[in-house]
């Protein structure tokens, strides 16, 4: 007779028992806790059910019941307990409030800062003067005649590059035919 004639061992006869027990009492957890509508997630499932997180996350068909048990919970609890879904949907609302006003609190920090500037600044006579746009309209016409005498500039360059250029040939032309004309030395 060899050993896989005689069957399962003892061994694993005691396991299957044990693993059995053990998903009876996930599962009779997982009921109590529909029932009461208490929420539910793999950590409480397994304390209630005195087994390990792990043991859920081995076995696909009791996680997948608490998880689905997670997402649709009991008439009971969702009339007691808000729901994940409902936690999150809230949570990204409330994020989403809080960037508004950090936005309008920092527009109103800018804009509290320019008046009290502007105070400040008229206080102690430290400020622009009343006539700034004067000022600013003057700089302007500054700016545009800058401009046109640096354009008046560059033309007077290339003209007078132009003429250096027009130099240069008639030099070259006068200098060959005034060696042209010179008598040949005698050798």
């Amino acid at each position: 007779m060899t050993i896989s004639d005689a069957g399962p061992s003892a061994l694993t006869i005691a396991r299957r028992r044990d693993v059995d027990a053990r998903r009876a009492r996930v599962t009779q957890a997982l009921d109590a806790m529909r029932t009461e509508g208490n929420e539910i997630t793999i950590s409480s499932v397994a304390a209630r059910a005195r087994v390990h997180r792990s043991f859920i996350h081995r076995h696909l068909d009791l996680r997948a019941d608490v998880y689905a048990a997670a997402d649709h919970p009991s008439i009971a609890a969702s009339a007691a307990t808000p729901t994940r879904q409902s936690l999150d949907a809230d949570k990204v609302n409330l994020r989403a409030i809080v960037r508004r006003q950090t936005q309008h609190i920092a527009d109103l920090e800018a804009r509290l800062s320019e008046i009290l500037g502007e105070q400040a600044y008229s206080r102690t006579g430290l400020g622009a003067p009343s006539d700034h746009a004067a000022l600013e309209g003057h700089n302007q016409t500054l700016q545009n005649e800058i401009q046109e005498l640096r354009a008046k500039l560059q033309d007077q360059e290339e003209e007078l590059g132009a003429a250096r250029e027009a130099n240069r040939q008639l030099m070259g032309h006068l200098n060959r035919t005034s060696t042209s004309n010179l008598p040949l030395p005698l050798g």
